[in-house]
């Protein structure tokens, strides 16, 4: 009877061990899913960006990996530069302002291009001639495989003439390098190596 005694405490121990191990198997499961649930759901509200509406009500925004836009920034910041350097107005100051402005967005190569036609009297024509020239982007192609981004832009110039509207193919080639973003460089952008490889006229159309 002893003997049977013993044998029943043994076994209670037995189930009282393997209830502990499950108990404790079950405790560590809750605690990894609490700790899993916890990190996804601080993930998810690092993606969301709050928004005060003059105090009063607060939006929500979705925030997204910078790495995502780069591509269209780049084509912007090549953009923004050719509209700046090659739109041009008979006016020797709102060349100068543009040209400037222009140069925020690009290296030493830039300015070396425009000393080139300053010192032709390409500027001086303009301001005689009272022309005004304008610039329509094309279409801009660009590498994102290999930095720097190469980057090559097709573009058409409309040199405008009192008697007269010039057509031009303009084509340029450049490399781009990231840059420190600023008020005067929004992409944070750089273009180096800037080229002109083709500029010609391909209609004239009389006004």
């Amino acid at each position: 009877m002893e003997f049977k005694t013993l044998r029943n405490i043994e076994s209670s121990f037995k189930q009282i061990r393997l209830f502990t191990f499950v108990f404790a198997v079950l405790c560590f499961g809750v605690v990894g899913i609490v700790v899993f649930k916890s990190y996804q759901f601080a993930e998810e509200q690092r993606q969301k960006i709050y928004v005060l509406d003059n105090g009063k009500s607060l939006m929500v925004a979705l925030s997204q990996d910078m790495s995502i836009n780069r591509p269209v920034e780049a084509r912007e910041h090549v953009r923004r530069f050719h509209e700046l350097f090659f739109t041009i107005a008979p006016d020797k100051n709102a060349i100068e302002s543009n040209v400037k402005r222009a140069f925020n967005l690009a290296d030493q190569s830039a300015f070396n291009y425009y000393k080139d036609l300053q010192e032709k009297g390409y500027y001086n024509r303009i301001i005689s001639g009272n022309i005004q020239q304008r610039v329509e982007i094309d279409s801009v192609v660009a590498n994102f495989d290999s930095y720097p981004y190469g980057v090559k832009t097709y573009a058409r110039q409309f040199i405008i003439r009192s008697s007269n509207l010039t057509i031009r193919n303009l084509v340029t080639n450049c490399s781009l390098v990231n840059s420190v973003r600023s008020d005067s460089n929004p992409q944070g952008f750089t273009i180096e190596k800037f080229n002109v490889i083709e500029n010609r006229d391909v209609d004239t159309v009389e006004r």
